[in-house]
């Protein structure tokens, strides 16, 4: 009955566990297998294993070869004994004898149940690693079970996920037991098992918010075309309908910003410009620095590369902050982006800007010069700050308005 008896304790054990029959057949093979190695050794091939589920009966048979004299009691069997059971044999024929598998003894029967323990483990990661390596790419949520400087740990159904430090949401704050989604970027077996990396960081975890928040991108209406992020802090989304009743930018925005903001919420606040495709390279790059506006675009669409040129006073907004703006619409555009002002790209080119006091004849070149220091070096920087210009050397209130008008007089003739 101890075949039986192992089969059903093993079944037991491989039903809580989640191990289906055929597999634990597959398991109980192994494990004699692994017992005959430890009793006859290693290099034995002469062994024959079969386990019957349904029946509950463990089969071992070794073949051994019929010979005058025995050298190797492992795999050869007199002929006489031979005869003994099976009168019609002769030397050099197979021989085939029945092992009961109470011959392996406690002691190794033990030693088989940890192996049958190991076997289910493998299984179990083998098991976790096939499910997460279909749902790569896709996002899954889990609950926070253990906070590293460099990792957090991520229980998601029967599996540990990880998300390091390199693709978290700088601004994100974890706690245990609070829930977290992300986008499964790898999975990898390694010699722990499998290593599943979670990322909210990546391009992919944002376009996969948008294909859940409007159905329009599912259905193939509407198509993300690129993406540029600077992760937890603002992101630039090129977006195209092939539909011409769509607006795309609209679609994605949603009803009073409800789509959108469903996934700024889950970014923890990044702030996401929403971009309407152009197959014009001009429109394209000036939707895409936005909130600036440049007065001026200059293209090589070989290379690829673009040179804008800003009033001033716009510059700053164009860059962004730490280089942001102008490095994420270099990305979602493929362009490579140079920003200007406006005074700069004059006097490299040595265009005299109408609006530049120097244009205005009754200007001395101290005045100038003293404007200047002062920053302020526009006509209608003049005309707007009366009071500080009285306020320096050389102007009065009669000097003041004579130019002022020399300024009016031009700008009407311009």
């Amino acid at each position: 009955m101890i075949s039986k008896d192992i089969i059903d304790a093993f079944s037991d054990l491989a039903k809580d566990r989640g191990i289906d029959r055929t597999n634990l057949g597959t398991i109980i093979e192994d494990l004699f297998y692994s017992l005959i190695h430890k009793k006859y050794g290693e290099e034995v091939d002469n062994f024959s294993v079969i386990v019957n589920m349904e029946k509950g009966e463990i089969e071992i048979y070794q073949e051994k070869e019929v010979v005058e004299e025995v050298i190797d009691e492992i795999s050869e069997i007199n002929i006489k004994e031979a005869k003994k059971i099976e009168s019609d044999l002769v030397l050099g024929d197979p021989y085939i004898e029945i092992i009961n598998p109470e011959d392996f003894g406690r002691r190794l029967i033990n030693t088989g149940k940890q192996f049958l323990a190991q076997s289910i483990r493998s299984i179990e990661k083998q098991a976790i690693f096939n499910e997460f390596d279909e749902k790569k790419g896709m996002i899954v949520s889990g609950y926070v079970n253990q906070i590293q400087r460099d990792n957090i740990f991520i229980t998601c159904d029967t599996a540990e996920l990880t998300l390091p430090k390199s693709e978290q949401i700088p601004n994100d704050r974890y706690r245990r037991g609070e829930s977290v989604r992300g986008i499964i970027s790898s999975v990898e077996i390694t010699s722990k098992g499998p290593e599943i990396i979670l990322s909210r960081s990546s391009d992919d975890f944002l376009i996969k918010l948008f294909e859940m928040e409007v159905p329009e991108i599912e259905d193939e209406i509407i198509e993300i075309r690129s993406v540029a992020r600077a992760p937890g802090d603002r992101s630039k989304v090129v977006v195209y309908s092939s539909d011409v009743r769509i607006d795309a930018v609209g679609a994605c925005v949603g009803m009073r910003g409800s789509r959108i903001q469903s996934i700024v919420r889950e970014l923890n606040g990044e702030k996401i410009d929403i971009i309407n495709f152009s197959d014009q390279p001009e429109i394209l790059l000036t939707r895409s620095i936005a909130p600036a506006k440049p007065l001026n675009l200059f293209l090589d669409e070989e290379k690829p590369y673009a040179v804008m040129v800003f009033d001033d006073e716009e510059l700053a907004i164009a860059i962004g902050r730490n280089g942001q703006n102008i490095t994420l619409a270099s990305d979602v555009t493929g362009f490579t982006i140079d920003a200007i002002s406006k005074s700069d790209y004059n006097k490299q080119h040595g265009i005299v800007d109408e609006n530049d006091l120097s244009t205005i004849k009754g200007f001395s070149s101290k005045q100038l010069e003293v404007l200047k220091e002062n920053e302020i070096s526009l006509c209608d920087d003049f005309l707007d700050k009366k009071d500080e210009i009285l306020s320096l050397k050389g102007f009065g209130e009669k000097s003041y308005e004579k130019l002022a008008t020399k300024i009016k007089e031009h700008q009407v003739d311009a």
